[in-house]
């Protein structure tokens, strides 16, 4: 069954303060109409679906990640990629150095010595050790020039459930796989980004055909402190133009004191302001630092959910319903401060209904933090939480 992989086709709406106009404006990025997506919200379809993609390719296959690593899910994509690259397809993979750290050098070696063109990203330097806190945390793979994928998820078992013995279940995490003249945007992206590193040049792609009544998609990528101040802003624009809902669901939560009043702000408004988050973490220390903002949160009226079972990694928001956001980039400093992200923003009600269907699902596997209970949590909770939060802005 696949019924957790949905093909939205729809042009996008023209109403309230999210029109295409207002977003292009805002973000400083154009939308790019005529697209099919698919959104991928289960772990091993989604997988399945990158795979397929990437086996029937013809000419060229683009991976950006920030972590790859060399156990069964990476070993086999590896293999994948060689068996590509000796049948003539041009495989360029850039990965990001502190993310696929574990990583051993004979697993690059081994590509690069059968046809797989490698490069690191942001590596390590004695002369400037302070840039290895900026990182490349997009996860971007374009097949042709014309199919590409971006999300949330890495190249790991756990994001897709893999074990060796038995089948466990992945991280809960979100991508969209995309087909249509975005696509040849992303390629552009990723050949300024892959000739930053020193990798051989890539040629532009062709021209790609577009949907009739396709989905008009806006990409939201960061790789520089202006692309990621027009992130911020277009963010900001959203939650203060919100006039309904706001779904917001992020892996990592560390807010700022603007975060945090802009939130506060729009349950003033009549806005209904809900923030999925992970129950356990794989980073304990950015979980203690974000619950550490919890009661002022609560106090303002919004309203905080801890998903329950696997680990929640994915990242994405959707505001009114009409206006959704799919991507990298958490709700923390590192993301929007630091980090190259890379983020789809979709017009639409169609789609917004869909990702605020999936929202309210994993509600339901989630329990609702309430004030009064959270405040009478443990005094070694609260002593953790206000300790790690010290290095927020460094997690």
């Amino acid at each position: 069954m696949r019924q957790e992989i949905t093909q939205i086709s729809q042009q996008g709406d023209n109403t309230g303060s999210f029109t295409i106009t207002a977003l292009e404006q805002v973000s400083g990025c154009g939308f790019t109409g005529g697209n099919r997506v698919t959104l991928l919200w289960k772990d091993r379809e989604s997988f399945s679906l990158i795979f397929d993609a990437i086996r029937n390719a013809r000419e060229l296959v683009c991976l950006e990640f920030y972590i790859f690593r060399n156990d069964e899910t990476g070993t086999e994509l590896a293999e994948m990629l060689k068996q590509k690259a000796a049948a003539g397809v041009r495989v360029c993979l850039l990965y990001d150095h502190f993310g696929s750290l574990t990583t051993p050098l004979r697993f690059w070696k081994d590509l690069t010595q059968a046809g797989v063109e490698v490069r690191a990203s942001r590596p390590f330097k004695w002369a400037s050790p302070l840039h290895y806190i900026h990182r490349d945390h997009t996860k971007l793979i374009i097949v042709d020039g014309d199919t590409a994928f971006t999300g949330g998820l890495n190249i790991a078992n756990e994001y897709r459930g893999y074990h060796r013995l038995r089948k466990h279940t992945g991280w809960r995490d979100t991508g969209i796989f995309m087909e249509g003249p975005v696509a040849a945007m992303l390629l552009n992206r990723f050949r300024a980004a892959w000739a930053v590193w020193k990798g051989r040049e890539i040629p532009e792609g062709r021209t790609v055909k577009s949907f009739v009544g396709g989905v008009p998609v806006l990409p939201i990528f960061t790789h520089s402190s202006r692309s990621r101040r027009w992130m911020r802003k277009l963010l900001y624009y959203s939650i203060n133009n919100a006039s309904e809902s706001i779904c917001l669901t992020t892996a990592y939560f560390t807010p700022s004191r603007r975060m945090i009043e802009v939130l506060g702000n729009a349950v003033g408004r009549g806005v209904d302001v809900r923030l999925l988050l992970p129950g356990k973490s794989d980073i304990s220390s950015a979980h203690y630092a974000g619950r550490a903002f919890f009661s002022r949160l609560l106090k303002a009226g919004v309203r905080i959910f801890n998903y329950q079972g696997e680990i929640l990694h994915a990242k994405t928001a959707v505001f009114d319903r009409t206006w959704s956001v799919v991507g990298s980039a958490n709700l923390d400093f590192q993301s929007l401060r630091r980090n190259d992200e890379g983020n789809i923003g979709i017009s639409g009600s169609e789609f917004g209904n869909l990702m605020t269907a999936i929202f309210e699902e994993d509600l339901k596997k989630s329990e609702e933090i309430i004030l009064g209970s959270w405040q009478a949590r443990p005094v070694c909770d609260k002593i953790k939480e206000h300790f790690f939060a010290l290095f927020r802005r460094r997690l």
